[in-house]
């Protein structure tokens, strides 16, 4: 891991996921989530302000960057309910067989580099009346905007730590073995079209 991957990054990921329209995508789905919760890619915990705590009895938070784990460190240590740090991929998780009652990933399937792979390892550690919660944001319906996503991306990938912009995030839900039960789209207010359009909703075990 580089200096740039080490401290600029998280910062930088940080400061554009905080932003008030992403926020305000957050506060529509995280809500949901209950009972123990897996959360893929918890980066600075950005999350934990819109948990409802009454319907969470823990959190286990995923996340592999030793500088995102960092940054999260006081909104862990002042979680109102329990939270467990799993520094691993996703890929990789050493969470049992259904042992979670949610999964939530917001803004992250955009980066996990084996997307399809880390749904398939949270999808087996769900329960089986469990769901996948999901946010983020990916590829667009238009096809002036879509060229505009492949232009930028290769540039974007290096700047935002491996972020792609064209994930189609349904085909990537479905390809893991998931049905999805709701699903939402809208280009966020306030931030360019390629980088903009977001899905959210909600799956459940195919």
């Amino acid at each position: 891991m580089n200096l740039y991957e080490r401290f600029v990054l998280p910062a930088f990921v940080t400061s554009a996921c905080s932003c008030s329209p992403i926020d305000k995508q957050r506060q529509k789905i995280v809500p949901a989530a209950e009972g123990v919760v897996l959360e893929l890619g918890f980066g600075a915990g950005l999350n934990l302000p819109h948990y409802d705590s009454a319907k969470v009895r823990k959190l286990y938070a995923l996340e592999p960057s030793p500088g995102m784990v960092k940054r999260a460190g006081d909104r862990v240590r002042n979680a109102p309910f329990d939270v467990e740090l799993l520094t691993e991929t996703a890929e990789n998780m050493s969470l049992g067989p259904q042992s979670v009652d949610t999964v939530l990933v917001t803004y992250s399937l955009c980066t996990i580099p084996g997307a399809v792979s880390a749904l398939e390892s949270a999808r087996r550690a769900l329960k089986p009346n469990g769901r996948l919660l999901f946010c983020e944001h990916g590829l667009a319906p238009d096809q002036g905007v879509q060229r505009w996503q492949r232009r930028v991306e290769p540039v974007w990938k290096v700047v935002g730590g491996g972020c792609h912009l064209s994930r189609d995030i349904p085909a990537l839900i479905k390809a893991a073995g998931f049905r999805i039960e709701q699903l939402d789209t809208m280009y966020l207010p306030k931030s360019p079209k390629w980088a903009g359009y977001n899905y959210w909703g909600a799956a459940r075990t195919a």
